[in-house]
Protein backbone atom coordinates (compact mmCIF):
# COMPACT_ATOMS: atom_id res chain seq x y z
CA UNK A 1 0.00 0.00 0.00
CA UNK A 2 1.73 3.35 -1.07
CA UNK A 3 1.18 6.47 1.20
CA UNK A 4 -0.78 9.04 0.08
CA UNK A 5 1.16 12.14 -2.32
CA UNK A 6 2.45 15.14 -0.84
CA UNK A 7 2.30 18.47 -3.02
CA UNK A 8 5.86 18.94 -4.42
CA UNK A 9 7.31 22.37 -3.01
CA UNK A 10 10.61 24.25 -3.66
CA UNK A 11 13.71 22.67 -2.26
CA UNK A 12 11.74 19.83 -1.11
CA UNK A 13 12.44 16.49 -2.87
CA UNK A 14 10.84 13.31 -2.39
CA UNK A 15 12.15 9.87 -1.57
CA UNK A 16 11.35 6.01 -1.61
CA UNK A 17 11.86 3.29 1.24
CA UNK A 18 10.27 0.38 1.72
CA UNK A 19 9.45 -1.04 5.05
CA UNK A 20 10.49 -4.62 6.20
CA UNK A 21 7.64 -7.03 5.05
CA UNK A 22 8.44 -5.55 1.53
CA UNK A 23 4.78 -4.50 0.67
CA UNK A 24 4.78 -1.10 2.35
CA UNK A 25 6.37 2.07 0.39
CA UNK A 26 7.03 5.11 2.62
CA UNK A 27 7.21 8.56 0.80
CA UNK A 28 9.59 10.96 2.98
CA UNK A 29 10.38 14.36 2.49
CA UNK A 30 13.91 15.82 2.40
CA UNK A 31 14.45 19.53 2.50
CA UNK A 32 17.96 20.24 1.24
CA UNK A 33 17.58 24.05 1.77
CA UNK A 34 17.77 23.42 5.12
CA UNK A 35 21.34 23.03 5.51
CA UNK A 36 22.13 25.54 2.74
CA UNK A 37 25.01 27.05 3.69
CA UNK A 38 24.21 30.97 2.71
CA UNK A 39 26.46 33.98 3.44
CA UNK A 40 24.68 36.09 6.41
CA UNK A 41 22.43 38.99 5.37
CA UNK A 42 21.57 36.87 1.90
CA UNK A 43 18.98 34.93 3.06
CA UNK A 44 16.31 37.11 0.82
CA UNK A 45 18.37 36.55 -2.03
CA UNK A 46 18.03 33.63 -4.66
CA UNK A 47 21.49 32.49 -4.45
CA UNK A 48 22.69 32.79 -7.87
CA UNK A 49 22.73 36.46 -7.40
CA UNK A 50 24.62 36.42 -4.15
CA UNK A 51 28.20 37.64 -5.43
CA UNK A 52 30.69 36.84 -2.33
CA UNK A 53 33.90 38.85 -3.30
CA UNK A 54 35.16 41.86 -4.93
CA UNK A 55 38.17 43.15 -6.00
CA UNK A 56 40.00 46.41 -6.62
CA UNK A 57 39.66 46.36 -10.51
CA UNK A 58 38.59 50.01 -12.20
CA UNK A 59 35.72 49.63 -14.60
CA UNK A 60 35.02 52.08 -17.45
CA UNK A 61 31.94 54.42 -16.89
CA UNK A 62 30.75 53.75 -21.02
CA UNK A 63 31.68 51.66 -23.24
CA UNK A 64 31.63 47.98 -22.06
CA UNK A 65 32.83 45.44 -23.82
CA UNK A 66 30.75 44.69 -27.01
CA UNK A 67 30.44 41.08 -28.62
CA UNK A 68 30.81 40.23 -32.09
CA UNK A 69 26.94 40.38 -32.53
CA UNK A 70 27.11 44.05 -31.85
CA UNK A 71 25.28 43.33 -28.11
CA UNK A 72 27.15 45.10 -24.60
CA UNK A 73 28.40 42.61 -22.52
CA UNK A 74 29.85 42.91 -19.23
CA UNK A 75 32.59 40.25 -18.49
CA UNK A 76 36.02 39.85 -16.92
CA UNK A 77 39.06 41.19 -18.59
CA UNK A 78 41.31 37.90 -19.51
CA UNK A 79 44.66 39.39 -18.29
CA UNK A 80 43.22 40.23 -14.91
CA UNK A 81 45.42 41.63 -12.58
CA UNK A 82 46.18 38.81 -10.04
CA UNK A 83 48.24 40.81 -7.46
CA UNK A 84 48.00 44.05 -5.58
CA UNK A 85 50.29 46.58 -4.36
CA UNK A 86 49.44 49.04 -1.12
CA UNK A 87 51.32 51.81 -0.17
CA UNK A 88 50.75 54.65 2.83
CA UNK A 89 51.96 57.65 0.86
CA UNK A 90 52.41 61.94 1.20
CA UNK A 91 53.61 64.05 -1.44
CA UNK A 92 56.90 64.92 -0.09
CA UNK A 93 58.15 61.22 -1.08
CA UNK A 94 56.74 61.62 -4.71
CA UNK A 95 60.28 61.21 -6.35
CA UNK A 96 60.40 57.27 -4.96
CA UNK A 97 56.67 56.68 -4.64
CA UNK A 98 56.63 57.30 -8.68
CA UNK A 99 59.47 55.01 -9.34
CA UNK A 100 57.35 51.92 -7.27
CA UNK A 101 54.30 52.55 -9.07
CA UNK A 102 55.77 52.77 -12.33
CA UNK A 103 57.12 48.74 -12.23
CA UNK A 104 54.55 47.79 -10.51
CA UNK A 105 52.00 48.65 -13.00
CA UNK A 106 54.32 47.42 -16.10
CA UNK A 107 53.98 44.14 -14.28
CA UNK A 108 50.31 44.30 -14.41
CA UNK A 109 49.50 44.98 -11.02
CA UNK A 110 46.45 46.65 -8.98
CA UNK A 111 48.01 49.85 -7.49
CA UNK A 112 46.17 51.27 -4.52
CA UNK A 113 47.63 54.45 -2.97
CA UNK A 114 46.21 55.43 0.87
CA UNK A 115 47.05 59.11 0.71
CA UNK A 116 47.97 60.43 4.69
CA UNK A 117 48.79 64.10 3.90
CA UNK A 118 45.25 64.23 2.48
CA UNK A 119 46.88 65.66 -0.68
CA UNK A 120 45.61 63.81 -4.01
CA UNK A 121 45.55 66.51 -6.69
CA UNK A 122 49.10 67.08 -7.13
CA UNK A 123 49.46 63.43 -8.06
CA UNK A 124 47.56 63.94 -11.52
CA UNK A 125 50.50 65.23 -13.12
CA UNK A 126 51.83 62.07 -13.48
CA UNK A 127 51.32 59.65 -16.32
CA UNK A 128 49.96 56.66 -14.16
CA UNK A 129 47.77 58.43 -11.66
CA UNK A 130 44.21 57.32 -13.22
CA UNK A 131 45.00 53.69 -13.41
CA UNK A 132 46.01 53.92 -9.40
CA UNK A 133 42.93 53.81 -6.94
CA UNK A 134 43.30 56.72 -4.33
CA UNK A 135 42.12 56.64 -0.63
CA UNK A 136 42.77 59.74 2.08
CA UNK A 137 42.59 60.30 5.25
CA UNK A 138 44.68 62.13 7.34
CA UNK A 139 47.51 61.54 9.43
CA UNK A 140 46.46 57.80 9.03
CA UNK A 141 49.14 54.74 8.96
CA UNK A 142 49.25 51.97 6.76
CA UNK A 143 47.86 49.66 9.17
CA UNK A 144 44.67 51.66 9.34
CA UNK A 145 43.44 51.91 5.85
CA UNK A 146 44.59 48.27 5.24
CA UNK A 147 42.33 47.47 8.42
CA UNK A 148 39.46 49.40 6.86
CA UNK A 149 39.86 48.94 3.18
CA UNK A 150 41.82 45.85 2.04
CA UNK A 151 39.17 43.14 3.92
CA UNK A 152 40.04 39.88 2.64
CA UNK A 153 36.88 39.16 0.96
CA UNK A 154 37.73 42.62 -0.88
CA UNK A 155 41.52 41.37 -1.96
CA UNK A 156 40.32 37.76 -2.41
CA UNK A 157 41.12 38.07 -6.35
CA UNK A 158 44.53 38.76 -5.52
CA UNK A 159 47.86 36.17 -4.78
CA UNK A 160 49.91 38.51 -3.18
CA UNK A 161 49.18 41.50 -1.44
CA UNK A 162 52.11 44.02 -0.76
CA UNK A 163 51.79 46.26 1.05
CA UNK A 164 54.89 48.63 1.41
CA UNK A 165 56.36 51.74 3.45
CA UNK A 166 57.00 55.04 0.87
CA UNK A 167 60.74 55.22 1.73
CA UNK A 168 62.25 52.42 -0.59
CA UNK A 169 64.17 52.35 -3.68
CA UNK A 170 63.27 49.73 -6.34
CA UNK A 171 65.92 49.83 -8.87
CA UNK A 172 67.01 46.24 -8.45
CA UNK A 173 63.64 45.17 -8.00
CA UNK A 174 61.38 43.48 -10.66
CA UNK A 175 57.65 42.78 -9.29
CA UNK A 176 57.01 39.91 -11.25
CA UNK A 177 60.07 37.91 -10.73
CA UNK A 178 59.90 38.25 -7.17
CA UNK A 179 56.35 36.43 -7.17
CA UNK A 180 57.54 33.80 -9.17
CA UNK A 181 60.70 33.13 -6.62
CA UNK A 182 57.77 33.56 -3.43
CA UNK A 183 55.63 30.82 -5.26
CA UNK A 184 58.97 28.60 -6.52
CA UNK A 185 59.76 28.94 -2.51
CA UNK A 186 56.52 28.74 -1.04
CA UNK A 187 56.42 31.60 0.96
CA UNK A 188 53.29 32.64 2.25
CA UNK A 189 55.19 35.88 4.12
CA UNK A 190 58.01 37.50 2.59
CA UNK A 191 60.06 40.57 1.79
CA UNK A 192 62.60 41.57 -0.58
CA UNK A 193 66.16 41.83 0.91
CA UNK A 194 67.56 45.13 2.32
CA UNK A 195 70.69 46.60 0.00
CA UNK A 196 73.33 46.25 3.39
CA UNK A 197 75.60 49.29 1.61
CA UNK A 198 72.91 51.53 0.80
CA UNK A 199 69.95 50.81 3.33
CA UNK A 200 69.30 51.86 6.84
CA UNK A 201 69.17 48.15 8.33
CA UNK A 202 67.20 47.19 11.69
CA UNK A 203 67.53 43.65 11.55
CA UNK A 204 70.20 41.54 10.37
CA UNK A 205 67.71 39.23 9.20
CA UNK A 206 66.88 41.60 6.74
CA UNK A 207 69.94 42.51 4.96
CA UNK A 208 70.71 40.86 1.81
CA UNK A 209 72.80 37.86 0.96
CA UNK A 210 74.66 36.97 -2.17
CA UNK A 211 74.81 33.39 -1.84
CA UNK A 212 71.14 32.28 -2.31
CA UNK A 213 67.86 33.43 -3.86
CA UNK A 214 65.77 33.05 -0.66
CA UNK A 215 67.19 33.10 3.14
CA UNK A 216 65.02 31.85 5.87
CA UNK A 217 67.48 32.46 8.80
CA UNK A 218 70.11 34.55 10.28
CA UNK A 219 72.60 33.65 12.41
CA UNK A 220 74.34 36.35 14.59
CA UNK A 221 76.60 35.68 17.99
CA UNK A 222 75.31 37.38 20.75
CA UNK A 223 77.36 37.38 24.36
CA UNK A 224 73.66 37.67 26.06
CA UNK A 225 72.51 34.63 25.08
CA UNK A 226 69.82 36.10 22.79
CA UNK A 227 71.79 35.73 19.43
CA UNK A 228 70.44 33.46 16.68
CA UNK A 229 72.08 30.19 15.71
CA UNK A 230 70.98 26.68 14.01
CA UNK A 231 68.96 25.93 16.58
CA UNK A 232 67.22 28.79 16.71
CA UNK A 233 63.29 28.31 15.78
CA UNK A 234 61.75 31.95 16.69
CA UNK A 235 61.35 35.50 15.63
CA UNK A 236 63.54 37.48 14.26
CA UNK A 237 66.22 34.77 14.40
CA UNK A 238 63.67 32.40 11.60
CA UNK A 239 60.14 32.81 10.96
CA UNK A 240 60.66 36.64 10.83
CA UNK A 241 60.22 39.40 7.99
CA UNK A 242 60.04 43.58 8.83
CA UNK A 243 57.06 45.64 8.23
CA UNK A 244 58.31 47.75 5.98
CA UNK A 245 58.04 45.83 2.26
CA UNK A 246 55.60 42.72 3.68
CA UNK A 247 54.35 40.60 0.77
CA UNK A 248 51.24 38.13 1.66
CA UNK A 249 49.33 34.95 -0.16
CA UNK A 250 46.15 35.66 -0.22
CA UNK A 251 45.56 32.78 3.00
CA UNK A 252 48.07 34.47 4.68
CA UNK A 253 46.62 37.97 4.53
CA UNK A 254 43.31 36.83 5.71
CA UNK A 255 44.56 35.47 9.11
CA UNK A 256 46.94 38.55 9.19
CA UNK A 257 44.13 41.26 8.80
CA UNK A 258 42.06 39.48 11.68
CA UNK A 259 45.45 39.98 13.65
CA UNK A 260 45.65 43.47 13.02
CA UNK A 261 43.92 45.78 15.87
CA UNK A 262 41.35 48.30 14.80
CA UNK A 263 42.40 50.75 17.28
CA UNK A 264 46.21 49.84 17.19
CA UNK A 265 47.49 51.91 14.23
CA UNK A 266 51.00 51.18 14.18
CA UNK A 267 50.86 47.31 14.49
CA UNK A 268 54.26 47.44 16.16
CA UNK A 269 54.59 43.60 17.62
CA UNK A 270 52.48 42.48 15.20
CA UNK A 271 55.70 41.40 13.31
CA UNK A 272 56.85 38.63 15.68
CA UNK A 273 53.51 36.76 15.52
CA UNK A 274 53.19 36.93 11.97
CA UNK A 275 54.36 33.03 11.93
CA UNK A 276 51.38 32.25 13.47
CA UNK A 277 49.80 33.19 9.92
CA UNK A 278 52.29 31.30 7.91
CA UNK A 279 50.29 28.43 6.96
CA UNK A 280 52.20 25.76 8.57
CA UNK A 281 56.22 25.68 9.37
CA UNK A 282 56.63 29.54 9.92
CA UNK A 283 60.70 28.24 9.32
CA UNK A 284 59.72 27.17 6.39
CA UNK A 285 56.85 29.63 4.87
CA UNK A 286 58.16 32.80 5.57
CA UNK A 287 61.54 34.03 4.37
CA UNK A 288 63.68 37.04 2.85
CA UNK A 289 64.41 37.10 -0.86
CA UNK A 290 67.96 37.92 -1.53
CA UNK A 291 67.41 37.89 -6.13
CA UNK A 292 65.14 41.17 -5.69
CA UNK A 293 66.62 43.50 -3.38
CA UNK A 294 65.47 47.07 -2.48
CA UNK A 295 66.99 50.21 -0.49
CA UNK A 296 65.53 51.36 2.62
CA UNK A 297 66.30 55.29 2.75
CA UNK A 298 64.79 56.01 6.14
CA UNK A 299 62.69 59.12 5.06
CA UNK A 300 59.63 58.77 7.31
CA UNK A 301 57.40 61.67 7.30
CA UNK A 302 54.13 60.69 8.84
CA UNK A 303 53.36 62.96 11.67
CA UNK A 304 56.40 65.07 10.38
CA UNK A 305 56.64 68.79 8.95
CA UNK A 306 58.17 70.15 5.85
CA UNK A 307 61.36 71.91 6.85
CA UNK A 308 60.87 74.28 3.82
CA UNK A 309 57.60 75.79 5.16
CA UNK A 310 58.16 75.74 8.81
CA UNK A 311 56.29 78.52 10.89
CA UNK A 312 56.67 78.82 14.64
CA UNK A 313 53.62 77.67 15.88
CA UNK A 314 54.47 74.25 13.82
CA UNK A 315 55.78 71.08 16.09
CA UNK A 316 57.34 67.93 14.23
CA UNK A 317 55.54 64.88 15.73
CA UNK A 318 57.70 62.13 14.67
CA UNK A 319 58.71 61.30 18.65
CA UNK A 320 54.76 61.69 19.10
CA UNK A 321 54.29 58.89 16.60
CA UNK A 322 57.05 56.63 18.03
CA UNK A 323 55.96 57.36 21.88
CA UNK A 324 53.07 55.92 20.75
CA UNK A 325 54.35 53.05 18.83
CA UNK A 326 56.39 51.70 21.68
CA UNK A 327 53.05 52.12 24.13
CA UNK A 328 50.98 50.52 21.12
CA UNK A 329 53.51 47.53 21.37
CA UNK A 330 53.29 47.04 25.09
CA UNK A 331 49.37 47.08 24.44
CA UNK A 332 49.56 44.72 21.46
CA UNK A 333 51.54 42.04 23.74
CA UNK A 334 49.24 42.32 26.76
CA UNK A 335 46.41 41.60 24.62
CA UNK A 336 47.75 38.31 22.91
CA UNK A 337 49.26 37.19 26.59
CA UNK A 338 45.43 37.65 27.52
CA UNK A 339 44.18 35.86 24.37
CA UNK A 340 45.54 32.97 25.18
CA UNK A 341 45.47 32.60 28.46
CA UNK A 342 41.55 32.72 27.47
CA UNK A 343 41.12 30.88 24.94
CA UNK A 344 41.44 27.18 26.14
CA UNK A 345 41.14 25.74 22.96
CA UNK A 346 43.84 27.25 21.17
CA UNK A 347 46.83 25.28 21.26
CA UNK A 348 50.23 27.02 20.03
CA UNK A 349 52.20 25.08 17.56
CA UNK A 350 55.22 27.37 17.95
CA UNK A 351 55.92 26.64 21.80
Amino acid sequence: MKSPSRPKLPGWKMDTAVDADQNVIVDTVIDKCKNQCRPNGSEALPAGIVSTTSSLELRPLWNPPVTKKGHHKIELKVNASTNLFAMAVGIKQKDLVSKMVKKFIDSNFVVMLFHYDGIVDEWKDLEWSSLVIHVSAIDQSKWWFAKRFLHPDIVTEYDYIFLWDEDLGVEHFHPDKYVSIIKREGLEISQPALDPKKSEVHHQITARGRRSSVHRRTYKASNDGKGCDKSSTAPPCTGWIEMMAPVFSRAAWRCVWYMIQNDLIHAWGLDIQLGYCAQGDRTKNVGVVDAEYIVHYNRPTLGGIDNTMVSSQEKDHRVDVRRLSYQELDVFRKRWEKAVEEDKCWVDPFQ
